[in-house]
């Protein structure tokens, strides 16, 4: 593995890029909205690069008529970016490869089990840990698999997750590391990752083969992603993203976790909770001015 030190000059002497990735599966919000804006800004600040990718690897969920109305909201609202735009469902004989090279390592395992299975051998051991995203920790069910049983399951037909074995993972880990993350003032400070929340962690579905984990850390790489500018949300998974990133011998980008915009109650906006999309504000007369300056970046 690279040392982080090395990985971070080798940043600092590279032209900046920022990226702003939407998922497909419904229309962009105010959420969004701010979230696309601050990268573009900060690009533009910082005499650097913005990029969109498509994060599509939910082919369940994913429209294309989503896809178009991402581009088209963007545009309104005056974000440019480079093309071609990257979609990660044209990228999973990548993705598939990066899982060989940590299988060949031996830090990844099959499992087999659903959600129902998970659940129930959480409430037959009586151990309720949660991960950050406040689902069951994984109790390693699957984890010490023979090999003739692992290869039987997968001969009659099973689907397998594919799960990093954190307990190796650390085990064989350079010692410390973590993150340059910036505050909204821009100051900086290092923070010590802990990727041990997550447990064995999926980095490749049942349905295809990677994770959101494993796919923006690829992905990110190699568009030469230098800062990362997300939700508050997703602070904690900057954890797992930096271990995978020490395996793979991946530079260690520079973070800054944003605030969310939330509704009255208090609520993140989420597709799920029916956020009121930019399209609909738009057709009720707001304009990107006005987008803008709902944000805070008018």
């Amino acid at each position: 593995m690279t040392t982080q030190d090395n990985r971070q000059d080798n940043r600092q002497i590279s032209r900046p890029v920022l990226r702003f990735a939407p998922s497909p599966n419904g229309y962009l919000h105010l959420g969004h909205a701010y979230s696309a804006l601050l990268n573009y800004k900060m690009a533009k600040e910082l005499g650097g690069r913005f990029l969109l990718r498509i994060e599509d690897i939910d082919l369940q969920r994913s429209k294309p008529e989503y896809e178009a109305a991402i581009l088209e909201d963007l545009a309104w609202l005056g974000i440019e970016w480079e093309e071609p735009v990257m979609r990660q469902s044209q990228r999973f004989a990548d993705y598939e490869l990066v899982l060989d090279r940590l299988d060949s390592r031996g830090l990844v395992f099959p499992c087999f089990c659903s959600r129902s299975d998970i659940a129930a051998k959480v409430a037959e051991l009586g151990i309720w840990q949660l991960d950050p995203d406040g689902q069951p920790l994984y109790p390693g069910t699957c984890k010490h698999l023979s090999e003739a049983e692992r290869r039987s399951r997968l001969a009659s037909g099973r689907y397998a997750a594919r799960r990093l074995d954190m307990t190796r993972a650390l085990a064989n880990a350079e010692g410390q590391f973590g993150w340059n993350e910036y505050s909204e003032g821009r100051e900086l400070r290092t923070i010590n990752a802990e990727p041990s929340l997550w447990g064995d962690a999926v980095i490749g579905r049942k349905d295809v083969p990677t994770s959101y984990h494993l796919a923006v850390v690829v992905d990110d790489a190699a568009q030469g992603v230098t800062d990362i500018v997300r939700g508050l949300d997703l602070f904690n998974a900057t954890s797992l993203h930096r271990l995978l990133q020490e395996w793979l011998d991946l530079p260690a980008p520079s973070y800054h976790h944003h605030h969310l915009l939330t509704d009255d109650e208090g609520h993140k906006l989420s597709k799920s909770l029916k956020a009121k999309s930019l399209r609909q504000l738009r057709a009720e007369g707001v304009t990107a001015a006005d987008i803008r300056q709902r944000v805070g970046l008018g």
